[in-house]
């Protein structure tokens, strides 16, 4: 099973769903602060079993509403409902862009450096 870091070094990092409701905008909660920021673009990996299968592999673009919350441009309302079987496989939430504004706060590289 892939397991999200909850502090990667890089940001924003996958996380994993909760929950997402059926809405127009569809509201997600992650397990963990996501981190993300508004307008950031993510794309939804929900896997077989977990209910909402017609929202897998799409991609919409995030407001944030909360640490753990946010909503998606994506209208879930005609969707199956989301739901967590726990079968040891997860629901996902793979950044695939970002708006330059969530950059303006970078001030230090965190990646480890190589001494040569």
């Amino acid at each position: 099973m892939a397991a999200a870091v909850e502090d990667p070094i890089f940001q924003p990092a996958r996380r994993i769903i909760s929950a997402i409701t059926n809405a127009n905008p569809a509201a997600i909660q992650t397990s963990f602060d996501h981190d993300y920021f508004t307008g950031d673009i993510v794309r939804l990996i929900i896997p077989e079993g977990f209910g909402m299968w017609q929202a897998d592999k799409l991609v919409g673009t995030v407001t944030v509403t909360g640490g753990d919350t946010f909503t998606i441009n994506i209208d879930t309302t005609s969707f199956d409902s989301f739901s967590d079987p726990d079968n040891g496989r997860v629901a996902q939430i793979i950044p695939v862009g970002e708006v330059h504004s969530s950059l303006d706060g970078a001030t230090k590289n965190t990646l480890p450096s190589r001494v040569r």
